[in-house]
């Protein structure tokens, strides 16, 4: 094993010996937006880190199960980032609600109450006094207030904050913050329980998760559970000073997409592919 696959817990470093002893039992899962992708002010700009794509090509010859799981909706996962280029790759998008796999999309209908919040938010903003640069990223099954081109956008999450509570409260949703974003989704729906369902389906043992954010925390949280039960497993941060609480809990730490793709790229030398 590389310096390059080294965990500061012995849970992380038993999780990658054991990926690398059993490729082909193991699932590899990451985010996109700030792991496999830069951040980019408009999401719509999102594309995937130039070395992503061959490197989840190489790891398809030796890995059991590659997945991204994204809060964006799968489709566009796989349009910006290039991924249907990655043979076998699951796309589990909307938190888990949508799956992309072998070119074919899954897509439930979307929650009564996203499109209540989308007729009332406008109004919630404008009484909130959303600051010059707010928007609305409208996911279908969910509404995600950026606040990243505004002046100040902590200062401007702080003003929405408490309206967007109260307004998920009423409809029935939850409110979920982000790297300069609150996000409107239907409660209960998380990457973790879209990771625990996923590792079950495939039967994976071990489980590495790769996030950047805090929506990635309860996948975080998954592989531990999954550890609970005698499933070895990872988790890699890919840091970011917007969002260093993941880092903290991580048992590996890079250096944002750039490192992403070196880690996945030293586990692909080490398995030969």
């Amino acid at each position: 094993m590389t310096d390059a696959l080294r965990s500061r817990t012995p849970e992380g470093q038993a999780g990658l010996a054991a990926l690398l002893a059993s490729p082909r039992q193991a699932l590899i899962a990451t985010d996109f937006d700030g792991t496999l992708a830069p951040i980019v002010p408009d999401p719509r700009a999102a594309r995937a880190h130039p070395g992503a794509v061959p490197v989840l090509a190489r790891l398809a010859r030796a890995i059991g199960t590659l997945a991204v799981i994204t809060g964006r909706p799968a489709a566009d996962a796989v349009e910006y980032g290039g991924l249907a280029a990655v043979p076998g790759l699951i796309v589990l998008g909307h938190y888990g609600g949508q799956r992309w796999q072998d070119g074919k999309l899954s897509v439930p209908d979307p929650p009564s109450g996203v499109e209540a919040a989308r007729q009332a938010l406008p109004g919630v903003l404008r009484q909130a006094g959303a600051p010059e640069g707010t928007w609305v990223e409208d996911k279908v099954h969910a509404l995600a207030v950026h606040t990243r081109r505004t002046a100040d956008p902590e200062a401007a999450l702080g003003v929405l904050r408490g309206p967007l509570d109260d307004l998920a409260a009423r409809l029935g949703l939850a409110a979920e913050p982000g790297r300069m974003v609150i996000e409107l989704r239907a409660p209960g729906v998380d990457k973790g329980t879209a990771l625990i369902a996923l590792a079950r389906e495939r039967a994976a043992d071990p489980v590495m998760f790769c996030g950047d954010d805090l929506g990635d925390l309860p996948a975080f949280a998954a592989v531990r559970a999954l550890q609970a039960e005698g499933i070895l497993g990872c988790t890699v941060a890919s840091a970011s000073m917007e969002s260093p609480q993941v880092a903290d809990v991580a048992d590996v730490v890079v250096a944002g997409p750039d490192g992403i793709v070196a880690l996945l790229a030293a586990i692909a030398d080490d398995l030969g592919v």
